[in-house]
């Protein structure tokens, strides 16, 4: 149950009402009214904007609606108190019992409890990560793999039907670098020495890829011409490449539903099928683009190309699709692929690009809107740079990889429980400082450890519980009587469990999981401030000897924090720990 979903109905049901006694117009608009928690939660536990928002299109002063709003709602069992504040804002109060229901709403449903049917099904394709497949995934990979998996958990909870992709980019000019780099770790497997020039990738880890491709074609390229062997070195480096992809995804706990490849976009008539599409809609021509920005008329060489309208569908200027020399540019397979995702049936498309990709959005989110008639949505979001610290400095390459911090190096060091949460620990577009020392903190100062270690105090409870022989048992716990939780501090617990159903359709809407981290710690910091309570007050202790209802009605509440809290870290892809070591 949405306990806020619920009382918005009743405002909106007394609105209605109002309506048909002729206190408010008939044909009045609903959709802009809220019910949400106050800013400042001495003011009640909801907060309506209902008088403020109706009274211009009502003609009416926002009190005088308050005021009559406030005097229908009272007649409601769940409603304590109304108060008017201000010009017109309604703070209202409900009753101990209403908050008594959510801690039996959530024993009844478990991890379903806060799960959204929002979504209604809607198809939606989520691509993230996409490396090049020219080497493993690097730190700033495992920030868009951590972020777009969480995402596709999150809509999986709000109800939509999930495809989780990546991209292959393996038909661009960085593969032959690649074949190139392996073919010659292929000769120093045959005992030559090697020279790597600028430009191709020297990173211990094609060393295991070169001693493959000799242990599968034996000699068989050694001292032959390029044209002999690129072909089928780049085909053989680009399934290992994938291969160690996959490990590295797998390690951090990522599975993908798809794998598309760029390559088959060519050859394969899919490109200019797409462009064909552009085309029948007036959106492809002949043209000669203007000058970039920052470059004087002489420094321009104007040139006829084959340019997509992408100004028509909101973007700043018209797009190259190919080259004056009759090639494609980047963005010509591009826009096939999305003419693919289009015509497989998605309702929606979400792509994480890394912040470099900040130029690509305009170009992509305007053909999704040619070629979909505006019916697709496409939502990039962009994933910015990670800077990695240990021991207050900052974190030195993979002498693996030869140039960047592995995925596996960040893993390693701290888990991939760890990886995933700190990633989430900042909104997407916002840089990230990743302190391995700090993240393995224990302290409130590591979101982490402060989130796993609330769960693991809740279970050691209802350990200690059982051992005293109180009944921990959830169908026991959902029957217990909750009168004793009247504290304010545990019914603060409660008031921040209630909001989880509403947490999750506001994540999923604005397709930003930080917030399911966020909230996931302010919850564990309600339940920490409520077990120090109980340091000085014993009546606040979760267990009361010889008082074994109000100990399950406290054990209630508690078992109910480890269900939500393991529902989040379930979205983020956290395993919730059962004890701390």
């Amino acid at each position: 149950m949405n306990i806020f979903s619920s009382i918005r109905a009743l405002v909106l049901d007394t609105l209605a009402d109002m309506a048909k006694e002729g206190l408010l117009p008939s044909d009045l608009s609903l959709k802009a009214v809220t019910v949400e928690p106050p800013r400042d939660p001495l003011h009640g536990d909801m907060a309506t904007n209902a008088a403020m928002v109706l009274a211009k299109p009502a003609q009416q002063k926002p009190r005088d609606i308050a005021e009559q709003l406030a005097r229908r709602l009272e007649n409601d069992t769940r409603i304590k108190t109304v108060d008017v504040a201000g010009p017109g804002f309604l703070n209202l109060r409900l009753t101990d019992a209403v908050w008594h229901q959510v801690v039996k709403d959530i024993l009844s449903n478990g991890s379903d409890y806060g799960r959204s049917r929002m979504g209604d099904g809607q198809r939606v394709n989520v691509e993230y990560v996409s490396a090049n497949p020219t080497g493993p995934l690097h730190v700033g990979h495992t920030r868009g793999a951590v972020f777009g998996d969480a995402l596709a958990g999150l809509l999986e909870y709000a109800g939509y039907d999930v495809t989780r992709e990546y991209y292959i980019n393996d038909g661009g000019a960085q593969v032959d670098v690649l074949a190139r780099s392996v073919y010659l770790r292929y000769l120093e497997a045959h005992g030559q020495e090697v020279a790597f020039e600028d430009g191709t990738y020297p990173g211990d880890y094609l060393i295991p890829v070169g001693q493959a491709l000799k242990d599968k074609v034996g000699d068989a390229f050694v001292e032959r011409g390029e044209q002999f062997w690129l072909a089928d070195v780049r085909e053989f480096a680009t399934e290992q490449m994938m291969e160690l992809i996959r490990q590295d995804l797998s390690v951090l706990g990522v599975q993908m539903d798809t794998f598309f490849s760029e390559k088959s976009l060519y050859g394969t008539g899919l490109i200019e099928k797409a462009l064909e599409q552009l085309q029948a809609k007036g959106l492809i021509y002949e043209g000669v683009l203007e000058p970039p920005k920052g470059k004087t008329p002489e420094d321009w060489e104007p040139r006829e190309q084959t340019l997509f309208k992408s100004t028509a569908h909101g973007d700043d200027v018209d797009r190259p699709v190919k080259k004056s020399d009759g090639a494609w540019t980047y963005f010509a397979p591009d826009i096939a692929y999305h003419a693919d995702k289009v015509m497989r049936g998605y309702d929606l498309l979400i792509n994480i690009f890394g912040a470099d990709h900040g130029g690509y959005v305009k170009r992509m989110k305007a053909a999704v809107s040619a070629l979909s008639d505006a019916q697709v949505p496409l939502d990039i979001k962009l994933t910015q740079l990670v800077k990695l610290y240990k021991n207050g400095e900052p974190f030195k390459m993979s002498k693996r990889a030869g140039t960047f911090v592995t995925l596996r190096d960040v893993v390693e060091q701290v888990g991939a429980d760890v990886t995933r949460f700190v990633m989430l620990t900042r909104k997407n577009d916002a840089p990230l400082d990743f302190d391995f020392d700090k993240v393995l903190e224990q302290s409130k100062d590591n979101p982490v450890y402060y989130v796993q270690y609330a769960h693991a105090r809740g279970k050691s409870v209802e350990r200690r519980a059982a051992d005293a022989g109180i009944p921990v048992e959830t169908d026991v716990l959902v029957q217990s009587d909750l009168a004793a939780l009247s504290h304010q501090g545990e019914l603060d617990v409660i008031r921040k469990l209630a909001e989880w159903p509403r947490i999750v359709e506001i994540a999923a809407r604005t397709n930003e999981p930080h917030r399911i981290a966020f909230y996931l710690y302010d919850l564990a910091s309600a339940l920490h401030a409520l077990w120090n309570m109980g340091n000085d007050t014993p009546s606040l202790r979760f267990i009361q000897p010889d008082d074994m209802q109000t100990s399950q009605a406290k054990i209630s509440l508690v078992e109910a924090v480890c269900v939500v809290i393991s529902a989040g870290l379930g979205i983020l892809g956290v395993k919730p720990v059962q004890e701390m070591r």
